[in-house]
């Protein structure tokens, strides 16, 4: 009797150990399994309040005013100077003309990031803060060939942006846009990252561009374009539209570019960039077989300015080049952005072919001129 009532204590605790495994411990083990084969991502923010909050006070409003000389065309009729010649109430009226647009407090030191067609031609230039604030702003410098402005101005504790990471965007990240859309005030649009490295649009010289669907509306120009952490990744640029409004595919200058042009601007006054002087055209199918080449690569040299670090250099007008150093470039935009990152004075070495034969040149790299001084 004692061994029957043993067994059977003995079996009811077994069974309630196989119970305890079989509720608590297996599906902990489970779990645990699950996790191990379908890593847990960390859900998307339900708002983006705090990203806005740590960015938006270093957006400013940008409000500009040019001087127009207004003119009659009638005026210049030779009926109407033959009777009123120099009649001083024929003279040209001068108006004001004003526009909007945004810009990026970067600095504590009062540095403005903007594009350089929000200011081009601007005879006065005032931004207003978030916070209520205006300062009237000197432009430092500009650079139309990557459509960038830095301004300055002058007050006390001014908020600058935090910056954040353009190189490392990834197609699918969300950003918002920051900007003073149509002059209504500060707006804030979201969207994803559509794409990165946009060129060949034929909008800027050097072009690098994070497309995104983000609302990018006229008056957005020179904003803020941010990422989920309110760090600033981008300058709003551009829209494409055949409206004149957002349709989903917009274009911002990314931060690394701006970044590297403004230094240049403080430091020089201008964006310094290298320069071989020569036009070249893309390498096409019928080109490669006149030229004899195996492989449709490379750029052809269609001229060289004379005096210029190739001519020195003894490059020819076709000339195939494929390498730049160990670059290769297969365009034209690839061999200008290539060596307009080398420094001036630096020397760089040129492969490439002629007549059928391997050639290779090294020559020192000038400083590109400016559009203001560069010969037609």
């Amino acid at each position: 009797m004692r061994k029957t009532a043993s067994f059977l204590l003995k079996a009811v605790t077994a069974g309630l150990a196989l119970a305890f495994v079989a509720v608590y411990l297996f599906p902990t083990l489970l779990d645990r399994q699950r996790g191990a084969a379908q890593p847990v991502r960390p859900l998307a923010p339900a708002s983006y309040a705090e990203a806005v909050e740590r960015a938006a006070p270093a957006v400013v409003n940008i409000n500009t005013t040019k001087v127009v000389a207004e003119r009659n065309p009638h005026f210049d009729d030779p009926f109407f100077q033959r009777f009123f010649g120099d009649n001083p109430a024929l003279a040209p009226r001068r108006q004001l003309e004003n526009s909007l647009g945004s810009g990026v407090i970067v600095s504590s030191e009062g540095y403005v990031l903007t594009n350089n067609h929000v200011i081009e031609g601007a005879d006065d230039i005032h931004v207003a803060l978030n916070d209520g604030r205006n300062a009237k702003a000197r432009v430092v410098g500009t650079d139309p060939e990557t459509d960038i402005a830095v301004l300055r101005i002058d007050l006390k504790n001014m908020p600058a942006i935090t910056i954040g990471d353009s190189e490392n965007l990834r197609v699918g990240d969300v950003v918002l846009a920051i900007g003073n859309p149509y002059g209504v005030g500060q707006t804030v649009t979201q969207g994803i990252v559509s794409a990165t490295g946009r060129n060949h649009l034929g909008l800027n010289t050097f072009e690098d561009f994070i497309q995104t669907d983000a609302a990018i509306n006229p008056g957005n120009s020179g904003g803020a374009l941010i990422d989920s952490a309110g760090r600033m990744v981008g300058i709003n640029s551009v829209i494409f539209s055949r409206s004149g409004g957002s349709q989903g595919i917009g274009f911002a200058i990314p931060l690394s570019l701006a970044q590297g042009v403004m230094q240049q601007i403080i430091k020089h006054g201008h964006a310094v960039r290298g320069w071989l002087g020569v036009e070249v055209q893309e390498v096409t199918p019928a080109l490669a077989e006149s030229f004899g080449l195996a492989k449709v690569k490379g750029v052809i040299v269609a001229s060289v300015l004379r005096g210029g670090p190739a001519a020195e250099a003894g490059v020819r007008p076709g000339d195939v080049v494929l390498l730049v150093n160990d670059s290769a470039v297969n365009d034209p935009a690839a061999l200008m952005n290539t060596v307009a990152r080398v420094v001036p004075g630096t020397s760089v070495r040129l492969s490439g072919v002629r007549d059928g034969k391997d050639i290779t040149f090294n020559l020192r790299v000038s400083e590109r001129p400016t559009p203001a001084t560069r010969q037609p």
